[in-house]
């Protein structure tokens, strides 16, 4: 593009002396600027190269400035876009306005007018650029403890998460239950376009069968018995944002149809509604269910899976990635002790190696929660192993054929088996010190003594 070395903007008019003096008039003041003529001309235009701002006529043969406006608010829709009309009505600036416009400029354009237009718009996209940059930081804030941690599992959870977020791209999300689908979602919306919209949850299990249309959909007033005021559904109440679809694997067959028939179309009818509404939503779904084994057996519709699963992401679960156990363990344990107003907890070794070999059936959230209750219950300054164990819970250790131990086989022997292996792989270490031992272990050597005779534990030739 010709023009200054400043801020890139296009103008766009069908009156070849309009634009060239408001060409002249930002080019005097240092901007870069380019004209075309139409409408087509500028959607054109815009595949090849975005400019900082755009200055576009509502009156034109062929493609009008407003259909024009509302074609690129769909594809751009941080593009800052400046209105012109020398047949201005409050009609049309409305319209304009609500299309996406920042401002609306009246012909003949003053070089004043324009230029105070001009800046604020620049400066408002600086201000959304500023405000997207932080909802970034924020999505990654929110959901750092899911995808705090070293492990290539982490890794792969935030890079997805930076890729996928400033798309429009439906993702579904799969994971076990406590893994943090949940988490995953909001951090997706925070750290997209739509982040200044709401984020609606629907729990796609729990929706009783004959108000499957009423909640997602809204209803009448007078609609059924007990309707007794207009009501939105979730797709209203999304408009603009994401709406979480979680536990869509749970669906019933009716309510997958009337989903897909939402998804696709971009409307629906209230219950008792005479007219469908519209609503610009993405869509988010999840599910601890193998979709396409429920495809396979009739329970989930095909079509519907490919229309929500364009980018599938995988949250691991806790026991796929143990070398992060610790990390997350010592991140819940302080928020839990700060929140709870309790002093602060070390997590000892021997705890931490017990931690890291139990499988976390319930995941991050049990992590969570564990941590929570030692802050709570606990007056001690550390937590050992042994206190650990009194903890968790106690569980059937399976065999190498995956059948369950004997009874005794309990988690806490799991752990005890663990904390003696530790202590022999330290006092092997220091050579059989056990004064160096138990320093490096964060004990006293009293306790390591105690720890040694009650495992058993001595020195070959002793």
């Amino acid at each position: 593009m010709s023009g200054g070395q400043g801020p890139t903007l296009l103008i766009v008019d069908d009156d070849a002396g309009v634009r060239r003096a408001v060409r002249d008039y930002l080019r005097d003041e240092g901007y870069t600027a380019d004209e075309l003529e139409d409408g087509a001309e500028l959607l054109a235009r815009l595949e090849a190269a975005l400019p900082d701002l755009v200055l576009l006529d509502i009156v034109m043969p062929g493609l009008d400035g407003l259909t024009a406006l509302e074609r690129l608010r769909e594809r751009y829709p941080d593009l800052p876009v400046v209105m012109m009309s020398g047949e201005a009505t409050i009609e049309r600036a409305v319209r304009a306005t609500r299309l996406g416009a920042y401002d609306f400029l009246e012909k003949p354009v003053t070089p004043e007018k324009l230029l105070v237009t001009v800046e604020r718009a620049l400066a408002w996209r600086d201000l959304g650029r500023e405000n997207a940059s932080l909802r970034a930081e924020r999505a990654e804030r929110a959901a750092d403890y899911q995808m705090l941690g070293t492990s290539a599992a982490a890794g792969a959870l935030r890079e997805a998460i930076r890729r996928v977020a400033p798309s429009q791209a439906k993702v579904l999300i799969l994971g076990e239950n406590g893994t943090g689908k949940e988490l995953v979602a909001r951090a997706i919306h925070d750290a997209s376009p739509r982040a200044r919209g709401p984020f609606i949850k629907v729990n796609c299990a729990a929706i009783p069968r004959d108000l499957v249309e009423s909640e997602l959909f809204g209803h009448e007033r007078g609609a059924f018995t007990g309707a007794t005021a207009t009501r939105k559904g979730k797709f209203e109440l999304a408009h603009t944002g994401t709406l979480f679809l979680d536990e869509i694997g749970d669906m019933s067959a009716d309510a997958q149809a009337k989903l897909l028939r939402a998804l696709e179309t971009g409307e629906a009818e209230r219950v008792g509604g005479g007219r469908p509404v519209r609503f610009d939503v993405r869509a988010i779904a999840a599910t601890n269910k193998d979709l396409t084994a429920e495809i396979a057996t009739g329970r989930f519709r095909e079509d519907l899976y490919y229309r929500v699963s364009v980018v599938p992401i995988e949250v691991p679960p806790l026991r796929e990635r143990a070398e992060d156990i610790p990390l997350l363990a010592e991140h819940f344990l302080a928020i839990a002790c700060a929140d709870n107003r309790r002093p602060a907890i070390r997590l000892t070794p021997d705890a931490m190696g017990g931690l890291t070999a139990y499988d976390w059936p319930g995941n991050i959230r049990e992590l969570r929660n564990l941590m929570e209750r030692i802050a709570i219950m606990s007056d001690a300054a550390e937590l050992t192993g042994n206190v650990l164990a009194s903890y968790l819970p106690e569980a059937p250790v399976a065999t190498a054929d995956g059948e369950p131990g004997p009874s005794d086989s309990t988690l806490r022997s799991r752990l005890e088996v663990s904390e003696r292996a530790a202590l022999i792989k330290e006092l092997t270490q220091t050579g059989w010190n056990v004064s160096a031992a138990a320093k490096n272990l964060g004990i006293d050597r009293a306790s390591l003594h105690r720890k040694m005779k009650r495992h058993g534990i001595v020195r070959a030739g002793s």
